[in-house]
């Protein structure tokens, strides 16, 4: 029997799964490596054991990290896998993101319906995504909103079962789970994603050089380039969980187009923008935040800490 050579730990979900199985066939392929040689560790993250109140109320997106991180630091495993836009901006310095493999659609998925204008007077709409419920109430203010927490088939079923007309999900989350048919994809230019989303991200401990060299060679520079700028945003904002923050950055030839959108939580207030710069520089978005913030309405401003 091969002896393992990484151990990649991750949360215990169906997609989480299904992204860490992801990244140990591109560590296997790039390295010529047998698959038992990448131990996967899965962990039931605290985000995942409560699930019938918003993310924010019971310790935001550390939720999903803190065991993993924890595991990171006791040498349990040697790196860790997230959906990077369920990973706080600000991180521990003892870790660093190793590889960004290359990033899946960005978009987000509508199940019940072709668009939310398609909605029936009055629809009800399950969601815990702040981002998303604004973003459909700014569109359609006539729509209410209920909470829809837990994992993909958790949220389909309680569809079908009628408790609301329509959900979001994520397309890249739908086709790594084999549904990619699923919904109606929404049109990036109308309904704008969370930063980060159809990012797969390792993090290992900072000092740990033969893991950053192994899990290095997964890296994907564009994808890299993208994600880091709409953190550097989402940072800037000091957006939080309560906080509606939509953006789609998108690369080609070492360019970065970038739009971004503020809402107030019901939707009814939001501001755009839009910075078109290199790849690489941070100071580009950073200048984008922070003219979103002196436009940005009381309603909007509100929500984050980075217009004090």
């Amino acid at each position: 029997m091969s002896e393992t050579i990484l151990k990649l730990g991750t949360r215990r979900s169906p997609l989480a799964l299904a992204q860490a199985e992801e990244t140990r066939a591109r560590l296997c392929h790039i390295h010529g490596w047998d698959e038992n040689e990448v131990e996967l560790v899965p962990v039931v993250a605290s985000g995942d054991k409560v699930q019938d109140r918003p993310l924010a109320e019971i310790g935001g997106k550390a939720l999903w990290t803190k065991e993993l991180d924890g595991w990171l630091a006791e040498g349990l495993i040697d790196a860790s896998v997230h959906s990077l836009k369920d990973v706080e901006t600000i991180r521990p310095e003892s870790l660093t993101i190793a590889a960004i493999l290359p990033r899946a659609d960005k978009r987000d998925v509508l199940l019940g319906a072709e668009s939310v204008h398609a909605l029936p007077q009055g629809a009800v709409i399950g969601t815990s995504a702040p981002r998303r419920a604004a973003q459909a109430l700014h569109l359609r203010p006539d729509c209410r909103i209920v909470l829809f927490r837990g994992n993909v088939a958790t949220r389909m079923a309680r569809l079908a079962a009628g408790d609301a007309d329509a959900t979001f999900l994520a397309a890249a989350g739908l086709a790594r789970l084999g549904q990619d048919g699923t919904g109606h994809k929404q049109d990036p230019g109308e309904w704008l994603p969370a930063p980060s989303q159809g990012a797969i991200a390792i993090e290992c401990r900072a000092g740990d050089s033969r893991v950053l060299d192994l899990i290095g060679a997964l890296d994907h520079a564009p994808s890299r380039a993208e994600v880091m700028a709409e953190r550097a945003l989402l940072h800037r904002l000091g957006g939080n969980c309560h906080s509606a923050v939509a953006v789609l950055c998108d690369y080609a030839d070492g360019q970065l187009s970038m739009h971004a959108a503020l809402f107030s939580p019901d939707g009814a207030e939001r501001v755009d923008g839009e910075a078109q710069f290199a790849a690489g520089d941070i100071d580009a978005p950073l200048r984008l935040a922070a003219d979103l913030l002196d436009r940005a309405t009381p309603g909007i401003a509100a929500q984050f800490a980075g217009s004090q």
